[in-house]
């Protein structure tokens, strides 16, 4: 999430109350998550495991609940509770705006697009040309959606992310300032959800289609021209790289990439990133020819233990 305008190291330590280590005028651009930070960014981190990750990455301030010795170039904001003051910062530079009508005036819709009745249209959503978007759909603020695309009824873009930090009296919720782009020629199902970003972007791509019922995560990334079958469910921070098609009631954890190409068949459960241009099937999911063979196999165990008892 880049802000408005460029702020400094002090000003930014004022909104949150902290004390920094750097120049007053120390340039701050945005903010974001550590897997797409960029040079400018804040990126938070609150536990000594994940220091050095932080502390080499892109950005150039890190928002850190101990002070360490600052990288060259960089700058920190030392905070007791870095996660509290990251959501402070989204709040203040993305805030909740109260909707006031069915479709916002803030929204912009291109030609010849169809908004069936009861859909909801937030804030600052762009929607392009010869678009339909079909009843009770609900596109939350800053969305961004591209040409002739369709979305069927129901389908939520930009609820907020699946994020919660534990603390001794319950969950405490990483807010999320991030948008849902849909680029040209996709189509949405109905009853879809998609999460918009904590800080960056829930992307999909063009020419991408998606079945009824599919679930994807915050900051994922979907490529082009894939196919996503019904019930498939997709964490946040995945990466699916472009031709994947994906089979009914796939599911796959966080932060993982597929590659291009590959094949997901139906009910397989993804726990780790697969590579491309190839079929894969099973839990944990495997080149399926292999996982078949491994089946046939565990189907023989009990006449290969009849035969036994009867030596």
């Amino acid at each position: 999430m880049k802000f408005p305008q460029k702020h400094n190291l002090k000003q930014i330590a004022t909104i949150i109350n902290a004390t920094y280590v750097g120049d007053d005028n120390f340039p701050v651009l945005g903010m974001n998550e550590i897997h797409v930070v960029e040079p400018g960014d804040i990126v938070f981190v609150d536990h000594p495991k994940y220091y050095d990750k932080a502390l080499e990455s892109a950005a150039t301030v890190v928002l850190i609940n101990k002070e360490v010795q600052c990288p060259k170039g960089k700058a920190l904001l030392i905070s007791d509770d870095p996660f509290r003051d990251f959501n402070k910062l989204t709040a203040f530079f993305k805030p909740f705006e109260k909707a006031t009508s069915q479709i916002a005036t803030t929204a912009v819709i291109g030609k010849n697009t169809i908004i069936q009745p009861g859909t909801f249209i937030g804030n600052n959503v762009i929607i392009g040309d010869n678009c339909t978007i079909h009843s009770n759909v609900a596109i939350y603020d800053n969305c961004i959606i591209g040409n002739n695309v369709t979305i069927h009824a129901g389908t939520i873009l930009g609820a907020d992310a699946f994020y919660y930090k534990k603390r001794p009296e319950g969950f405490d919720k990483l807010l999320s300032g991030g948008r849902v782009v849909i680029e040209d020629n996709v189509d949405l199902g109905a009853l879809c959800t998609i999460d918009r970003g904590v800080t960056g972007d829930t992307t999909i791509r063009q020419g991408t289609k998606i079945d009824n019922q599919v679930q994807i995560g915050h900051d994922t990334i979907i490529g082009e021209k894939c196919l996503i079958a019904s019930q498939v469910g997709i964490a946040g921070c995945v990466v699916i790289e472009d031709e994947v098609t994906i089979w009914g009631q796939v599911g796959m954890t966080s932060g993982i990439t597929i590659g291009k190409k590959a094949v997901l068949l139906a009910q397989s459960g993804i726990s780790k990133s697969l590579e491309g241009g190839k079929v894969y099937f099973g839990y944990p999911a495997e080149d399926a020819k292999k996982k078949y063979r491994e089946l046939a196999s565990i189907r023989q165990i009990p006449s290969l233990i009849d035969k036994v008892n009867k030596i």
